[in-house]
C-alpha cells in the first residue's frame, strides 16, 4: 500500500550526477520550494546520514525521512515536507534562504 505522501508529486534528484560540494545546497533549495505533502526522492552513492542530521537541525518538525534502499552501492531516500516553512520575522531567514526555518 502506498502512503499519502508517496502518492503525491515527487521531485527526483540523482545526487550521483552532482558535484559533492553542490549537493546539500541543492537539496535544501529544492526542499524549501516544496508544499506540504510533496516530496524529494534522492539517489546517492553513500549513506546520506549527514544530510539527515542537517535536516534534523534545520527543519525539525517539517519533514518525514523514509529510506527506500539502503546500499551497499545505492541509497534511495524520500524526504517529504510535512509542514510549511515557518516565516522568519522580517520575511527572510538569517542565512538568505539556505535554511528551513
Amino acid at each position: 500500500m502506498t502512503s499519502t505522501l508517496a502518492s503525491t508529486s515527487a521531485h527526483v534528484l540523482d545526487l550521483r550526477l552532482i558535484s559533492p560540494g553542490e549537493r546539500h545546497a541543492m537539496i535544501f533549495s529544492r526542499f524549501d520550494a516544496l508544499q506540504p505533502g510533496q516530496c524529494l526522492h534522492i539517489l546517492n552513492d553513500h549513506n546520506p546520514q549527514p544530510l539527515r542530521n542537517q535536516f534534523e537541525l534545520r527543519c525539525a518538525g517539517q519533514f518525514e525521512w523514509t529510506v527506500l534502499e539502503a546500499g551497499p552501492t545505492v541509497w534511495q531516500v524520500q524526504i517529504a515536507r510535512t509542514a510549511p516553512k515557518p516565516v522568519a520575522p522580517g520575511g527572510s531567514c538569517c542565512s538568505g534562504g539556505s535554511c528551513c526555518g
